[in-house]
């Protein structure tokens, strides 16, 4: 499933809840807060077959924080996603963490 999204499926998503998976009866709530092509990208078509790179950015709330590692994540819209998730830092909000797509 994940070798067919592209930056296009994030897109329209920036705002909405994901909850991350710690454990059998713990998770995370976090909100994707950026969508971004790799430089020089065109939108997310792809090229001989492959994808244009992107990155995505969720938040979570301040005092959580997580490790770098594979995730499950659940979005009401798309379900369950793993993605590898690398805390970026904390900003005013909360902790920020990138998952990058290639």
């Amino acid at each position: 499933m994940l070798e067919s999204m592209e930056v296009t499926t994030f897109a329209g998503r920036v705002g909405e809840l994901f909850r991350v998976v710690i454990d059998d009866t713990t998770t995370l709530a976090t909100w994707l807060i950026e969508v971004t092509p790799a430089p020089g990208a065109d939108g997310g078509a792809t090229r001989a077959g492959r994808r244009t790179p992107f990155s995505l950015v969720f938040r979570s709330p301040p005092g959580a924080a997580l490790p770098q590692r594979i995730y499950r994540l659940h979005h009401d819209g798309l379900g369950a996603l793993d993605l590898f998730l690398v805390p970026i830092g904390p900003d005013g909000e909360g902790m920020r963490y990138e998952a990058v797509f290639s």
